[in-house]
């Protein structure tokens, strides 16, 4: 990604968790357009991010929830999920954050993270998740039809 490439705002379009596989996949897709990718995630990810999505709760938080829970106590907030960079079939992901009182324009911090873990930390605050335009590019595969949600 360089400092001229567009983000992408996408949506979460399908999880796909297959029991007896550690390889489980989400599928996102542009919010205003056609183009989507798969994404190859690691099955406690891919059940947080079920979780999230169908509003269940558990006893006790687990690690995004304890990293969401965080950055909220450190009095930030996550401004976005972006997706910025695919290297040898690896996608590379930043938190984005922002303290809570800025102001437009004001500095913001950047983490780097797996792609999984930031959408599973986005989808619990809410906030958008974006993809340079050239990773979506290089990424994008034909949609493959109804929700496995």
């Amino acid at each position: 990604m360089t400092e001229d490439d567009p983000m992408i705002d996408v949506v979460l379009r399908r999880i796909v968790i297959r029991e007896g596989t550690d390889r489980q996949y989400i599928y996102l897709v542009e919010d205003e357009g056609e183009r989507g990718f798969p994404i190859v995630i690691g099955d406690g990810e891919a059940r947080e991010i079920y979780r999230v999505v169908h509003g269940q709760e558990t006893p006790r938080p687990l690690t995004h929830q304890l990293v969401f829970d965080a950055i909220q106590a450190l009095g930030a907030g996550l401004r976005t999920v972006d997706i910025v960079d695919l290297r040898q079939n690896t996608f590379f992901a930043q938190l984005v954050l922002q303290d809570k009182k800025s102001q437009p324009g004001d500095a913001v911090t950047v983490v780097d993270a797996r792609p999984s873990d930031a959408i599973a930390i986005a989808l619990r605050a809410r906030c958008r998740i974006r993809v340079a335009d050239s990773v979506l590019a290089r990424a994008a595969v034909p949609d493959e039809g109804a929700d496995d949600q």
